[in-house]
């Protein structure tokens, strides 16, 4: 099972200090956040895309190539790509391009946002939300799978030989999750290609959550790709930790009452109860996070939210150091609780090493397929 990160890159003041950040140190701030997820041995790092302000991480591929950079292990992948909005085209070049130069330690996660605005600002109507999901997708795919595409469609002008550059690495895509809060649509979606979904699960009571896993499971194994069991499912969550819960709770509380996002709205004693923030002590946080299994059953990527609502950055990276000291103990639980026949998390060197076994992919000499699965 996969853990990780994931941020949504706010510039929001710290309530305890007025202080504000910098958009130039909000966005070293999230590479900082990367790279100490790495230290800690997480192994994702998703980053958000927004166009709006407060939020400043508008290129999640700069970010990024900069990050891949700078690491060599961890995942990068986002936390929304926004489908609708984006060229798939462009979509199709750049993480190609980013996969290329992090030897294939990239993912993505197509999402439709949570920004009204956003669909005119480049050209599109909110209310085709869903249909440009679904066609700029179904275009994203072949882009990347059809070395030569023709296609026309409803939403962007007709495409006559075109080859989309660079090729994904050892003709691999990217792997895709698919992420919604609400739309069954696209729940319907990844499992009709066989991708992942991944349900951000931080707003919404666990009822919520069980009910769009379980559809999106039952229409997986209907589209063929296996037992519901085996569809690959991800989750977000939220959590602040400190050694003694009162402490965590007091210091955390000034961030909840202000985020941008659920502040000045249900108390935060309301909020973990019915959502999945934990706000406590290590063991509350490992038997909260354990505890979502028991109604989503098993599954492969756990993300979290740990650095929004003005959180300074020193303290950001004292939450990951923790993480990475119960970090150990959830891997340890999930796997004893893990059914047997349960995929693993989908990795390139994994897709890659089965694409050969198939004999779907060229590469066939065994230290060849190694050195190219670990980036040499």
């Amino acid at each position: 099972m996969q853990f990780g990160v994931f941020t949504v890159g706010d510039v929001t003041p710290d309530p305890t200090t007025g202080v504000e950040p910098t958009e130039r140190e909000r966005i070293k701030a999230m590479v900082s956040i990367a790279q100490k997820a790495e230290e800690v041995g997480l192994d994702v790092f998703a980053t958000g895309e927004h166009h709006n302000p407060p939020f400043v991480p508008s290129s999640p591929t700069t970010l990024l190539g900069y990050i891949a950079a700078t690491t060599e292990k961890i995942i990068l992948s986002t936390s929304t790509t926004l489908i609708t909005t984006n060229d798939p085209v462009k979509i199709a070049e750049d993480y190609a391009m980013l996969q290329q130069l992090a030897d294939g330690r990239v993912d993505l996660v197509m999402g439709r946002g949570n920004t009204g605005p956003v669909y005119p600002w480049f050209g599109q109507d909110i209310r085709n939300g869903i249909d440009l999901a679904l066609e700029n997708y179904a275009l994203l795919r072949r882009l990347w799978t059809e070395d030569v595409v023709d296609w026309e469609g409803k939403f962007r002008t007709p495409l006559k030989g075109f080859t989309a550059t660079p090729r994904p690495l050892d003709g691999i895509p990217p792997f895709v999750w698919h992420g919604s809060i609400r739309s069954p649509e696209i729940a319907e979606q990844a499992a009709y290609y066989g991708d992942g979904f991944l349900h951000n699960h931080i707003f919404w009571p666990a009822e919520h959550t069980a009910r769009m896993v379980k559809f999106y499971r039952q229409r997986f194994s209907h589209y063929g790709h296996g037992t519901p069991e085996q569809a690959i499912v991800g989750l977000g969550g939220q959590f602040f930790m400190r050694k003694k819960s009162q402490d965590a709770v007091k210091e955390f509380r000034p961030y909840f009452d202000n985020a941008p996002v659920y502040g000045h709205g249900p108390s935060l004693e309301d909020f973990s109860q019915h959502t999945p923030l934990t706000v406590g002590s290590p063991q509350q946080v490992i038997d909260r996070t354990l505890s979502f299994r028991e109604y989503v059953g098993d599954y492969q990527r756990q993300l979290f939210l740990i650095d929004h609502a003005g959180l300074p950055l020193k303290t950001v990276l004292e939450q990951l150091d923790q993480l990475g000291e119960i970090l150990p103990t959830l891997r340890a639980e999930f796997a004893s609780r893990r059914a047997p026949g349960t995929p693993d998390a989908p990795t390139h060197a994994a897709r890659l090493a089965a694409s050969v076994a198939s004999g779907q992919n060229t590469i066939e000499d065994a230290s060849e397929l190694a050195s190219v699965s670990s980036g040499e």
